[in-house]
């Protein structure tokens, strides 16, 4: 199971951290030096793509020369994205390379991305509310 806790910090600004002790910083779309929770999503569809292509590829003995890739998408309704649209930027060796690159960068998009899959099969998001912690007062 994965998960992040998801938190106020005392400047009043926001952060998400995993149980192995990463943080990244969250705010709003015009905030300096955070992400804002759609980058997040973005950059979590090319996360999870690049750390599965990179090694695949590798493992096939083609290390590529230089791999990254833009993730980008548009509201379509004040709080709905539409299409995510990943665009790799890639330097190969060779035209071998070149060809496992793709076949793997596209089987990885359709088969083994667990956010790209999830997003566009529409998985459900619950909401859950714990009881309110009361404090005492006099």
């Amino acid at each position: 199971m994965a998960n992040v806790r998801v938190e106020r910090t005392e400047d009043g600004g926001f952060r998400a951290v995993n149980g192995r002790g990463a943080e990244v910083r969250i705010g709003g779309g015009k905030d300096d030096g955070v992400f804002s929770p759609v980058e997040l999503l973005l950059a979590a569809v090319g996360g999870c793509n690049i750390v599965t292509v990179e090694p695949l590829t590798a493992q096939r003995g083609h290390r590529l020369l230089r791999l990254a890739m833009t993730v980008e998408s548009e509201k379509v309704e004040p709080n709905k994205l539409g299409p995510v649209t990943v665009t790799y930027d890639v330097e190969v060796p060779s035209e071998k390379a070149d060809e496992v690159f793709r076949a793997v960068a596209g089987r990885v998009h359709d088969k083994y991305c667990t956010v790209s899959r999830s997003l566009g099969e529409g998985t459900e998001v619950k909401l859950e509310m714990s009881p309110p912690d009361e404090t005492e007062s006099d």
